[in-house]
């Protein structure tokens, strides 16, 4: 490491960046030559030249650009996580590797949190130039945040950030295989807040978010962080409990009094058996899934695994 304290240290997730991450590190140490920084690249399994790519950036710039390559595709937040637990700054942005998050704007994020007031500051978008699929899944992740982790509801959850190291410090305590940044952050402090910003159109490469992932990422989000699912779980199969003891009295009373010559038909039978069997697949479904993530966590299932690093010029290992 290098015997100068780093001030700003940077964390960028690359999957498949291999033509834009170029870019964004050489626009950082531009926006930023009046202040120590480190550069933190994560590849996560990238399928194309990205390795080439971030371990040609550590070769440029020895003394600022440190580079971890992932044993397999982990997904962002656990890239993210590896990044974390090898920064020195005082401060740590967070970025993503296709230029849609102008380095230029990590000085207002930054000028904000040197203020001391808060712990996290997220850029929030004056224009979002996502596509429309990431944009629903952003909403929809944003409505769910609001109700399991206790968020601020003006605050926008954007992968563009810049946290102080007393959070970061307390994030990657954290040693769950299942992260995800925005809850970690959430249930350590309140202190947040957002600055606008802007958001460039993408470039080059394509989105790397598909239905699948986003639908991990929020999972992993509804699931990792609130036990309201499980308590969720407890209000249907009550209503549900309820809903068969009425409908049961309905029927005794209609065979009884009403219309003591209808006779209840199989048809009727199999349908409610139907009913309340889904019911019960989806309570198991959910209890099933927290059971799931506890034995991976206690069987040591991996948050990361880094196969060799190059730190700020040390050589490969």
């Amino acid at each position: 490491m290098a015997s100068q304290s780093v001030e700003l240290s940077f964390v960028i997730p690359v999957y498949n960046g291999s033509q834009t991450v170029g870019d964004v590190v050489e626009r950082i140490h531009e926006c930023f030559r009046d202040v120590a920084i480190q550069v933190v690249l994560v590849n996560d399994g990238s399928e194309d030249d990205s390795e080439a790519a971030c371990m040609a950036l550590a070769a440029s710039h020895p003394a600022t650009v440190s580079f971890l390559h992932l044993a397999r595709n982990f997904g962002e937040h656990n890239a993210v996580m590896a990044g974390l637990n090898v920064t020195s700054g005082s401060y740590v942005a967070l970025l993503d590797d296709d230029g849609q998050n102008p380095p230029e704007e990590v000085r207002k994020l930054y000028a904000e949190i040197q203020k001391g007031e808060h712990d996290a500051v997220y850029g929030h978008y004056r224009v979002k130039r996502h596509g429309q699929l990431r944009n629903l899944g952003s909403r929809f992740n944003d409505r769910v945040a609001n109700l399991l982790l206790d968020k601020p509801p003006d605050l926008y959850l954007s992968s563009f950030k810049v946290m102080n190291r007393f959070l970061v410090d307390e994030i990657i305590r954290y040693r769950g295989p299942f992260p995800y940044i925005d809850g970690l952050i959430l249930r350590s402090t309140s202190n947040v807040t957002q600055v606008e910003v802007e958001h460039r159109e993408r470039e080059r490469a394509q989105s790397n978010y598909t239905v699948s992932k986003l639908f991990w990422l929020w999972l992993n989000m509804f699931l990792n962080f609130s036990i309201a699912p499980l308590r969720v779980s407890v209000l249907v199969g009550m209503l549900t409990a309820a809903t068969s003891l009425v409908g049961m009295v309905g029927v005794v009373i209609d065979k009884l009094y009403i219309n003591p010559e209808v006779t209840i038909g199989l048809p009727t039978v199999l349908l409610v058996v139907m009913f309340f069997a889904g019911v019960q697949l989806l309570i198991l479904g959910v209890v099933g899934e927290y059971l799931g993530r506890v034995f991976l966590d206690r069987s040591g299932h991996p948050q990361y695994v880094i196969r060799y690093k190059v730190e700020r010029g040390e050589p490969r290992g």
